[in-house]
């Protein structure tokens, strides 16, 4: 039996997971990884082992951010029942509460409650092009997701 088919075998029968990687750089899809694609051009995040992902928009010129929950291959929204998502940043030295509220969206059917969308502002977004945060807690699908810590990169 060939190596490769072998090893693919056992990554699968493992669960894979870790052969799943965010692109962050478009060269990296040129190395044939399994990679996933922002679909807003945001920054990907794993929640739970390959269950699901958050993308997070930053827009510097509102001071804005957009969180969308995504499946685990960001390819479809999931609906959310979080009325919230609350994200501590990391911002020199001082910890910046910043709250992401439910969307409702008549176009979608989306409501808050039972959407895929959470949206925040604050100025200092509009100065902080990257930082680390924690997301308090975050609910999908009846599981609660708790003390995620993400980075967000500039770009």
């Amino acid at each position: 039996m060939n190596r490769v088919l072998i090893v693919a075998l056992v990554m699968a029968w493992l669960g894979g997971a870790s052969a799943c990687k965010r692109i962050d750089e478009p060269a990296r899809a040129a190395t044939g990884e399994h990679v996933h694609r922002a679909p807003h051009g945001g920054a990907l995040f794993e929640i739970g082992e390959h269950a699901f992902n958050l993308e997070l928009v930053r827009d510097a010129v509102t001071g804005s951010l957009t969180a969308f929950v995504l499946d685990g291959h960001a390819e479809n929204f999931v609906r959310s029942s979080s009325p919230a998502i609350e994200l501590i940043a990391i911002v020199g030295a001082e910890r910046r509460p910043l709250t992401l509220r439910a969307v409702a969206n008549n176009a979608t059917g989306e409501t808050v409650g039972n959407t895929s969308q959470f949206e925040g502002q604050a100025d200092w977004l509009k100065t902080t092009p990257e930082f680390p945060a924690t997301i308090a807690s975050l609910e999908i699908r009846g599981t609660k997701f708790q003390n995620i810590a993400i980075y967000l990169k500039k770009g």
